[in-house]
């Protein structure tokens, strides 16, 4: 299955990894998520932590085809072979989906406050920075 949709990509003169193009999609969000919660503590910016909280919500859908594209390209690429930067990946990945879960059940934008759900906003930018550095390890050593 995996084999065919890549042939149909090359096919048709796309002949990149699939995975990169979708990583901006959570990783822009987590990163800008963190900038609104934390800009959101100020007095006067404090309707920004909607703003914030939405980002969360489009990292988390996000992360799905992220997530599908890199496993199609390690497979396709990779012959999926274990690996530990791949291991590093999936594990840094799998805890950025718990913890983005996580912000959206229990933050409340309305009301954004200086606590553990601002830990958590700061822990997904470490996790966007982890998974970032291992996969551009992994592509340019």
């Amino acid at each position: 299955m995996i084999e065919m949709v890549f042939d149909f990509l090359n096919q048709v003169g796309f002949t990149h990894p699939v995975h990169p193009a979708f990583t901006h999609i959570p990783m822009g969000m987590v990163m800008g998520a963190v900038v609104f919660r934390f800009a959101s503590l100020l007095p006067k910016l404090k309707m920004l932590a909607k703003t914030g909280y939405h980002c969360v919500i489009l990292g988390l859908l996000g992360l799905f085809p992220t997530v599908l594209t890199g496993i199609m390209d390690w497979q396709y690429r990779y012959g999926g072979e274990w690996e530990g930067l791949i291991i590093l990946k999936m594990i840094l990945a799998l805890v950025l989906g718990i913890v983005l879960i996580a912000v959206v059940v229990k933050d409340d934008p309305e009301n954004p406050k200086l606590n553990w759900v601002t830990l958590l906003y700061f822990v997904l930018i470490l996790l966007a920075v982890g998974l970032g550095y291992s996969g551009g390890e992994l592509i340019f050593g």
